[in-house]
């Protein structure tokens, strides 16, 4: 599997919770780890930086720069529709990534220039450990897709000591190396088991 490939897999996984969304839960306050940077989030908030996310990643992979696009995604992408605009959005991000031949060119991000393999790994890890965090919160299915628990470990594993250090990754959770592959992506990435 590479990197499009799971990147495909988390956003449709993230996809899949966000459908489960009850109306009566967007706006509801999301628990500060779902959000230490910016703690007192609404869940609706939550997946409308997603939503922001995923609308730049065609203009990242076209090479594009964050003056190049301005304030073009700023704001509410929700609407009065959030799951159908959510949806499309998405839909939009996997159809770039699928059509995306060149994973060793140089993209522009706010925090530097990087071959599209590791935007799209930085991206991808965010979006499939949110699904569980969505879901866990919302009281769906926490099981992710085994082929994306595969995917996103073989990713973050090589890195997470890094990553962690960047403030990406909380400490670790001890789990039993004879645990469920899902359990130790979720310990390895500071998440306990719930």
């Amino acid at each position: 599997m590479n990197e499009k490939d799971v990147f495909i897999l988390a956003d449709e996984a993230l996809k899949n919770v966000v459908d489960q969304i009850r109306d009566d839960q967007w706006d509801s306050r999301v628990p500060d780890d779902m959000s230490p940077r910016q703690p007192g989030l609404t869940l609706r908030q939550i997946i409308n930086y997603h939503a922001y996310d995923d609308a730049w990643v065609p203009d990242v992979l076209a090479g594009k720069t964050k003056e190049d696009v301005g304030a073009t995604w700023d704001g509410d992408l929700l609407g009065d529709h959030p799951k159908l605009n959510f949806a499309s959005i998405v839909e939009t991000a996997v159809m770039t990534v699928r059509g995306f031949d060149d994973l060793d060119r140089t993209v522009h991000l706010s925090y530097g220039d990087y071959p599209a393999r590791e935007y799209l790994k930085h991206i991808t890890s965010f979006r499939g450990l949110r699904a569980y965090d969505i879901a866990t919160f919302i009281g769906a299915d926490t099981t992710l897709p085994d082929d994306l628990v595969q995917g996103l470990w073989d990713e973050i594993a090589p890195e997470a000591e890094q990553w962690r250090q960047m403030g990406v990754y909380g400490p670790a959770v001890e789990v039993a190396e004879a645990a469920p592959l899902q359990d130790r992506l979720l310990g390895l990435t500071g998440r306990r088991l719930r």
